[in-house]
């Protein structure tokens, strides 16, 4: 068949596979030209692997540190002429040059905040010993408890509604967007249950408790501040209370993984990229885009491939002590936050409109960007080739 984006709102409902896993073959390149990490890690665990900032550190983890991978995730397979997600396609593309170039690699698909799971990672991991970096990039909306319970997450304000621009990616039209403020203290306690660092810190535990952590152990998890126009729905609001969870679960970690196995544990503050997430979230879309052609013309820009080689080159395995803030976080939004870049973000926010955003704002790029998660708009790739949707099926490794 011959696949072809069909976007809905914020998602697309189709992927290419050959798009895909051209996508994959471009961020491994620039893992293994960049990304060389001789004292890194041999083992790691990545939770929430299968797309942006995830599969990014796994691609650096194997193809610039040599690292036996396990990835965690939650994507659907292709049922007839219905196409896998984009995460499924991904991985496959993954497992097959990790084993192309003789790497250990498995992905298993299934609920991270489930025992089952954890327990699934654990019996693999007997397989290939400690680990030396767990990496936590989930990304869910909502969260099945031990009891069967489903709690879901907010993106609210607390106190007033916030009213701030934002962007319809398709048409480029710029509206006012009003988000109403929490109706009960409920909903941050369950945005902070499905958001915050409690699953994390099952993850360590279990893997402690299965002798699977490794001397010097390190284990991150990916968090963003941005910048202050989206604090009241962002930092200020539900999530920014889950976001400080996760920091506070950062600060118990490192104690334990300190005393028990001389490691140490990080939130690591990323750069704001295109994602299925940060597509869903008003304001951010039109602030992307405009940080996008700052970032671009002063040479700074980078995605998730270009941030994953900077946490491992950079920050990680350099054989120094981690360069972290004053709340021991690591900071990969170190070129976003730059007063200069905020700056010129701010003056073009005032004068962005419809009639200006072409000039100020990389709507484009976005766009592209948005599609390439989905295996779309990748150079070299014959999109009006017939495609069997099952290609690339998440295999078990040789």
């Amino acid at each position: 068949m011959i696949i072809e984006p069909k976007i809905r709102g914020f998602i697309c409902t189709t992927a290419h596979p050959v798009g895909c896993a051209a996508e994959v073959d471009r961020e491994i390149a620039i893992a293994r030209d960049r990304g060389r990490v001789d004292d890194g890690p041999r083992t790691v665990l990545v939770i929430g692997s299968s797309m942006g900032y995830g599969l990014a550190t796994r691609i650096e983890a194997a193809f610039g540190a040599g690292a036996a991978t396990l990835g965690v995730q939650y994507e659907r397979p292709a049922a007839g002429k219905r196409t896998a997600t984009a995460g499924w396609y991904n991985s496959a593309a993954f497992e097959r040059r990790a084993r192309e170039a003789g790497l250990w690699a498995h992905t298993i698909n299934g609920d991270a905040f489930s025992q089952e799971v954890k327990q699934e990672a654990i019996d693999r991991l007997r397989e290939v010993g400690p680990v030396d970096l767990v990496v936590y990039s989930l990304a869910a909306p909502r969260r099945t408890m031990p009891d069967g319970r489903v709690v879901k997450s907010v993106l609210k304000p607390i106190g007033e509604t916030y009213r701030n621009k934002t962007v319809l990616v398709e048409t480029g039209q710029i509206e006012t967007v009003e988000i109403e403020p929490i109706s009960e203290p409920s909903e941050i306690d369950d945005t902070v249950t499905v958001m915050g660092g409690e699953d994390w810190s099952w993850w360590i535990e279990a893997l402690d408790e299965a002798g699977l952590l490794a001397t010097g152990c390190t284990t991150v998890a990916y968090s963003y501040i941005g910048p202050e126009l989206t604090f009241p729905i962002y930092r200020h609001g539900t999530i920014g209370h889950a976001k400080a969870h996760l920091e506070a679960t950062a600060h118990a970690l490192d104690q334990r993984l300190a005393t028990r196995h001389q490691g140490r544990a990080f939130v690591s503050v990323n750069k704001a990229v295109v994602t299925q997430s940060s597509s869903a979230i008003p304001v951010v879309p039109l602030y992307i885009s405009i940080l996008f052609r700052v970032m671009q013309e002063m040479g700074l820009h980078e995605g998730c491939i270009e941030q994953a080689v900077r946490l491992f080159t950079d920050r990680l395995y350099t054989g120094q002590p981690v360069p972290v803030d004053e709340e021991q976080r690591i900071r990969l939004d170190d070129w976003e936050m730059r007063p200069d870049v905020q700056q010129a973000v701010n003056a073009l926010w005032e004068r962005v409109d419809e009639a200006s955003l072409e000039e100020v704002a990389d709507l484009d790029t976005y766009r592209a960007d948005f599609l390439r998660l989905f295996g779309f708009g990748i150079e070299g790739v014959d999109y009006q080739a017939d495609v069997d949707p099952n290609f690339g099926g998440v295999e078990e490794p040789a």
